[in-house]
């Protein structure tokens, strides 16, 4: 008969991250991938995790958010690859064949360029747009032309933009089941941190909006970012966003610092830091079925410290190759 509780763990550094058909976990010793594959069984990956880059500057408050968000973001990107080989083997095996027909010189040639394109459009849009529109509209009206307006419609116009982007993402199927992995991996980590053993039961009752969220991570660095733009004189469109981008690694320590705050505490002040990611986890997390809900089960259960309980409960069983 399974224990109905377990010792409480209120706070716990593991994350995760949803991947196509499947969930990585990252703990600070280890990572796991559960991917299901296309004939409906769990791949199951367990990797060393990788030291954060930076060395002892990767440890500094306020520096760390820069480096640990280079590693998460190479992190996923590398499991992210790897499920698309487990979850779509086909495709992958044809996008192999067209990159060594092409060959590697060529394909690097074009994967560079589609970067170099994607940060010219991220920095044209995203950073660029909002400063441009406001000193259009700032000689429309002079009344406006003030640092506080300048600031707020800067960085309410980026927040709008950045919504925006997730709605149209809401569009396609495919990523509306990543969403649902993304559900299971907050709910599974949210009855881990409430001390409950760990069955796809007890993770279906948890609430799917975590605190400690990429999501939040990225609302804080926008809502960060109005209150650092008050303290830039610069009304130049070009020369404030690139001022902006300077500053972004000091936006990233700050925001970061806030979420690992929230993260392990739980009161007033740190659910107003949360509310704004928690209401966006409406839009990039969705209720997960019970074979997504096995697949994050299995990954976090693999980079729990040896020793933790959760490890030894008595565990469903679920079907893995």
């Amino acid at each position: 008969m399974k224990k109905d509780t377990a010792k409480a763990c209120p706070y716990t550094s593991i994350g995760g991250q949803a991947l196509i058909e499947g969930i990585m976990m990252r703990g600070p010793r280890l990572s796991a991938m559960a991917v299901r594959d296309p004939g409906g069984k769990i791949v199951l990956e367990v990797n060393e995790t990788p030291k954060l880059i930076g060395g002892k500057l990767a440890k500094i408050p306020f520096v760390r958010g820069i480096f640990s968000f280079i590693s998460s973001i190479s992190a996923g990107y590398t499991y992210l690859m790897r499920s698309a080989d487990i979850a779509i083997p086909e495709e992958a095996a044809a996008d192999r064949e067209k990159s060594e027909r092409r060959g590697k010189l060529l394909n690097g040639i074009m994967m560079g360029a589609s970067l170099v394109l994607s940060l010219v459009i991220c920095f044209a849009l995203f950073l660029y747009l909002p400063t441009f529109l406001f000193s259009l509209l700032s000689r429309a009206v002079p009344e406006l032309d003030h640092r506080l307006w300048r600031s707020v419609f800067e960085g309410v116009l980026r927040i709008a933009i950045f919504v925006g982007y997730l709605f149209l993402m809401l569009l396609f199927k495919d990523i509306r089941r990543t969403f649902s992995y993304h559900g299971a991996e907050h709910k599974t980590i949210f009855c881990y941190e409430r001390g409950l053993p760990l069955t796809v039961e007890n993770v279906r009752a948890q609430s799917r909006f975590h605190p400690r969220c990429g999501t939040s991570f990225m609302i804080l660095m926008l809502l960060v970012g109005i209150i650092i733009g008050l303290f830039i004189p610069l009304e130049q469109p070009l020369l404030r966003t690139l001022v902006k981008l300077a500053l972004l690694p000091l936006t990233m320590g700050i925001g970061y610092e806030l979420i690992k705050f929230a993260g392990k505490h739980d009161n007033v002040l740190t659910r107003i830091v949360s509310a704004p990611g928690v209401a966006l986890q409406h839009l990039t997390t969705r209720e997960p079925d019970d074979g997504m809900i096995e697949c994050a089960i299995l990954a976090f259960r693999e980079v729990l410290p040896e020793g933790d309980p959760a490890r030894t409960e008595e565990k469903d069983t679920f079907e893995t190759k």
